[in-house]
């Protein structure tokens, strides 16, 4: 892929990757940073790119996975307690009452402090059930059915 190439499909798509990560909850400002260095991070890696017609795609995937990685660094480097990312609003954090947030405070509640840890850190920091059962000493398969039964005591909690 030639640099013209590369400056016109940047050109094209950008904003298809700021709205990207807008729309997986990613504030204005951090989508417009992750999606400027996952663009630079694809031109720096253009070389593995297999299918230049998906070459939008590919910076979409470098985006998000950048923004987890910086999630994983701040929830690490803050504190070792669980942390919700910064574009959910719980009611402590903003002074403003969420429904939304309530409900998955009151669920989330309801799990066992590792179960909790492990729905966080999965469907929030985006960790994979091989990295969780890594880092548990179980395996990717004890993880998944970890989730399952605590998605099945949340469902429980909501339906109450």
């Amino acid at each position: 892929m030639t640099q013209e190439q590369y400056a016109d499909a940047y050109s094209r798509g950008f904003d298809v990757t700021r709205r990207f990560l807008v729309s997986r909850g990613v504030s204005g400002d951090t989508a417009e940073e992750a999606a400027q260095a996952a663009w630079a991070r694809g031109w720096e890696c253009r070389d593995q790119l297999r299918d230049p017609k998906r070459l939008v795609t590919w910076v979409n995937t470098i985006a998000l996975n950048l923004f987890r990685n910086w999630f994983r660094r701040r929830e690490t480097s803050l504190r070792p307690e669980h942390q919700a990312p910064p574009h959910m609003c719980f009611p402590k954090a903003c002074g403003q009452a969420s429904l939304q947030a309530i409900d998955i405070g009151r669920a989330l509640a309801s799990c066992a402090p590792d179960d909790r840890e492990v729905i966080e850190k999965h469907y929030l920091a985006g960790y994979t059930s091989a990295e969780l059962g890594q880092q548990k000493g179980c395996t990717a398969g004890a993880v998944r059915i970890r989730l399952l039964r605590a998605r099945r005591r949340i469902r429980a909690t909501i339906a109450e």
